[in-house]
């Protein structure tokens, strides 16, 4: 068995290797050849703390596990982040455990993968401004995946706590790019494309603030009550999803779905796209939302690829069970 810690991670997995992963995962999905279990996410009772079980099968890749973890908002006190959490890879043949893998930053750069992924396939080409709605630990990272989507010349970002927007500014500067903290109606109006990655439960950005062609990739609700936009913006544009069970369920179209304002005939799988089985974008003023709810799938690929790049490069601890 391998035990590819989050150092391993790190030293091994790149953003183009989780870009690669995460599309070909979703691709597998739509065409039915991968396909994810029932999530489990409970409050334990303690800590304040959410944890849980995303699990699946990718028959393509031959990929079968789960991620274990969750969320401990106490954590950053603590010098910790504040999602924790396991990758388990067991061989599909024999049910063996192949592999534990750490997962805190292969959550990270999974989940910017996804909404690179959706900037790839329905951002307007031309998109020039970058929104960002949240500045936690993973807007870092989000920053730098859709920074290789789209040739941005600036970057508006707004947050909850704007002492945190620094942090987010410098990442931009590192990357070369203009960098401003504005208010959220200011940043509906300039932005090509938004990505919000908070833990809200109202809605952030409104319909009316939002402009014309704008691409959202929505990453932050992944819980019953969790929400990110409002019901109306989801209404008005075409949606697309990693898993549409999720998405009408514990995404943000939930909102839009209890209020009859949507249904699930109105989200696309964005594997559809992927696959080319959809157009995606129709227009240069068409408003498009990926509802990135995060599925088990995602974290078993890009596990996936760690677990084998570590022990080709020496990097994973062998042990025997």
């Amino acid at each position: 068995m391998l035990i590819v810690s989050e150092e391993a991670c790190q030293a091994v997995v790149g953003r183009g290797d989780a870009f690669a992963a995460v599309e070909s995962v979703f691709s597998a999905m739509a065409s039915g050849d991968a396909y994810n279990f029932p999530v489990i996410r409970e409050a334990i009772g303690h800590a304040d703390a959410l944890y849980g079980f995303k699990s699946g099968f990718d028959r393509a890749g031959l990929v079968l596990g789960l991620k274990s973890g969750g969320y401990w908002p106490g954590n950053m006190a603590k010098g910790l982040t504040n999602h924790q959490s396991t990758v388990f890879l067991f061989d599909p043949d024999t049910g063996q455990l192949h592999a534990l893998v750490g997962g805190n930053y292969l959550t990270a750069i999974r989940t910017a993968a996804a909404s690179s992924v959706s900037i790839a396939h329905l951002a307007r080409k031309d998109a020039k401004v970058l929104g960002m709605v949240g500045a936690g630990h993973q807007a870092g990272f989000q920053l730098r995946a859709a920074a290789e989507q789209r040739d941005f010349e600036k970057v508006v970002a707004w947050n909850f706590h704007p002492d945190m927007l620094p942090n987010l500014g410098a990442v931009a500067e590192e990357m070369g790019l203009p960098f401003e903290a504005v208010e959220r109606e200011q940043l509906g109006a300039e932005a090509d494309v938004i990505i919000s990655i908070t833990s809200a439960h109202d809605p952030l950005m409104m319909k009316d603030w939002v402009k014309p062609g704008t691409h959202l990739a929505c990453m932050g609700t992944d819980t019953k009550g969790k929400q990110e936009v409002d019901p109306a913006l989801v209404a008005a544009a075409t949606v697309f999803t990693d898993e549409i069970a999720q998405s009408t369920t514990i995404g943000e179209a939930q909102h839009a779905i209890s209020k009859r304002l949507i249904s699930e005939a109105d989200i696309t799988s964005i594997g559809d796209v992927i696959n080319g089985t959809h157009p995606g974008r129709s227009s240069d003023a068409e408003i498009t939302l990926f509802d990135g709810t995060g599925v088990g799938l995602q974290d078993l690929a890009v596990a996936s690829v760690a677990a084998r790049l570590a022990e080709e490069g020496g990097k994973a601890q062998q042990i025997q069970l």
